[in-house]
């Protein structure tokens, strides 16, 4: 990002109240699995569609409007400035709302909050993307950033796991990925049905397979908890330092600004200080949990 973007960035975040959404109206809705929808949706000001930036790995509150808010992930490239997009798994009261909104409805949006993945770090290395299920979403929007840089980055790998093929996100990136010759993707499943002629394993056990290394590379690992907490151990086993993780804890997500207390562990607010953080960096704050 330049000196020009930040600035921009700071004047956005200048304008108006914190606590006042924008409104973005959806343009599409794309039907991920049976309870995931992406959401593609711009901003009714034309200004903030114009000026609006954010960093791979930032999330957004969506609010419907009588209804309530929730955080989510930006699952879109900063790279690519037509519309935004937020991917969405149905489960609660918020997402069930959106859910039932079709194109043309509008929607509030308060963002972006929290830190990006770290680009400066990143460039330069040998990248090993690791995500399952909808925790693809905000890998998605970094690997899309580095496809579209992709002479400041070396070798890709992309591991990426569901629990059955029905629960796979993201076919139509799978499928380009799948593609280029530059990107070695390994998809797999937990257990498959019988139209699936792919991998199965659960992806902790495929990443040891798979065994990348972990010379000058960084991996990015997105998820459930319970597969973050898995796969870590793996890298470690293949030689990646604490430093050479990176994932993001969007699950303890809340109010967006630290305010509210409820994603605090210890004296860290992940809205306000991640949701990105190295493995080091977890260990020295919820080691019970990972």
């Amino acid at each position: 990002m330049t000196v020009t973007d930040i600035s921009r960035r700071k004047k956005f975040f200048a304008q108006g109240n914190a606590y006042v959404p924008h409104i973005v109206v959806i343009e599409k809705i794309i039907e991920e699995t049976p309870d995931t929808r992406t959401f593609h949706f711009s901003f009714k000001d034309e200004k903030l569609r114009k000026d609006f930036i954010f960093e791979s790995g930032q999330f957004a509150e969506y609010s419907v409007f009588g209804v309530g808010e929730a955080p989510f992930t930006i699952s879109s490239s900063p790279t690519r400035r037509s519309h935004l997009e937020c991917t969405i798994k149905r489960v609660g009261r918020v997402t069930n709302a959106l859910h039932r909104l079709g194109v043309g409805a509008e929607i509030g949006f308060r963002g972006p909050y929290g830190n990006g993945f770290p680009l400066d770090y990143l460039q330069g290395k040998n990248l090993v993307f690791i995500a399952g299920g909808i925790g693809m979403a905000p890998l998605r929007s970094l690997i899309w950033s580095v496809i579209d840089n992709r002479d400041s980055y070396q070798k890709i790998d992309i591991i990426y796991g569901a629990r059955s093929p029905a629960d796979l996100c993201f076919r139509y990136d799978l499928d380009l990925w799948g593609r280029d010759k530059t990107i070695n993707l390994v998809t797999t499943v937990d257990k498959g049905d019988e139209g699936w002629s792919g991998r199965e394993g659960f992806v902790p056990q495929v990443v040891e397979q798979v065994a990348p290394s972990a010379s000058d590379a960084v991996a990015i690992v997105g998820g459930p908890p319970v597969m973050i907490r898995l796969t870590f151990p793996v890298l470690k086993n293949l030689g990646f330092a604490p430093e050479q993780m990176l994932t993001t804890l969007e699950k303890r997500i809340k109010c967006g600004i630290g305010k509210c207390g409820r994603c605090n562990i210890g004296n860290i607010y992940v809205c306000r200080d991640g949701p990105v953080f190295s493995y080091a960096q977890i260990k020295q704050f919820i080691s019970s949990e990972y």
